[in-house]
């Protein structure tokens, strides 16, 4: 009897699409799932759409290709993470979607890196003295105890 995947289909074979990359680690998240490459979140299902990292330096060729972007509404208001969805032709193989997983990666790398780059802020005066201030149980009176 075969193992039963805890995955839906299609997740199973965006996974294999993006294998060539590394090892794909799949987490649920939203309604839906996130791809993860080297700890690095590439992807994203939403839909039974496949979308990926995308950044300033390939966003144009996602529009080129067709793509669209991922958007979600908050409060009223649309809302874009920087992913964009795969070319219809990328899903039918893994050599075809390599070139796009590969922008994918090398977004979420660009974007890890930018992260690590900014100065930290130095924390607030009140989340500072919070920190250093040591918690005191209150007082009782005593034979009140």
């Amino acid at each position: 009897m075969a193992p039963v995947s805890k995955q839906p289909a299609f997740v199973e074979h965006c996974v294999e699409l993006l294998a060539p990359l590394g090892t794909v680690r799949v987490r649920r998240m939203f309604g839906g799932w996130g791809l993860y490459v080297d700890d690095l979140f590439i992807a994203l299902i939403a839909s039974e759409r496949l979308f990926l990292k995308a950044d300033a330096t390939s966003r144009e060729a996602f529009t080129a290709a067709g793509c669209a972007p991922f958007v979600y509404r908050s409060d009223g208001a649309s809302v874009s993470l920087g992913y964009w969805s795969a070319p219809d032709d990328a899903l039918e193989s893994p050599a075809l979607m390599a070139p796009w997983a590969r922008r994918a990666l090398q977004a979420a790398i660009t974007t890890r890196a930018a992260k690590l780059s900014r100065p930290q802020r130095a924390p607030t005066k009140q989340a500072a003295g919070a920190a250093t201030t040591p918690k005191v149980a209150p007082r009782t009176k005593p034979g009140r105890g």
